[in-house]
């Protein structure tokens, strides 16, 4: 017979089992104990990957002085950065849509 107490720790297991923590995608979020996948993992480290480096085209075209292509690669680097935190919040809130839609007995 199922009972309460076997589905409370059956759900602690799956939790446990299921936790990860990501050092890149932590970086962005204000809690470090999130579990993601490891797609959602790749695309984070290559969109962090992107910005670093147009960072670093824009610093790279600052020391030849030039000013505009510059500040444009830079607003692309802050674009890019609040698109992925953005994009985060939003996966979040799917998931924890989800989880709420649950029934009980799961």
């Amino acid at each position: 017979m199922i009972t309460r107490s076997k589905l409370a720790e059956q759900l602690r297991e799956y939790q446990i089992r299921s936790k990860r923590d990501w050092a890149s995608i932590s970086f962005f979020s204000s809690t470090s104990n999130l579990a993601f996948s490891r797609v959602d993992v790749a695309i984070f480290v290559l969109w962090e990957l992107v910005s670093l480096a147009i960072f670093v085209f824009a610093v790279v075209s600052l020391y030849f002085r030039q000013f505009r292509l510059s500040m444009f690669l830079l607003c692309i680097t802050l674009l890019l950065l609040s698109s992925m935190k953005i994009t985060k919040q939003v996966r979040l809130a799917r998931k924890k849509q989800r989880r709420m839609l649950l029934p009980l007995s799961m």
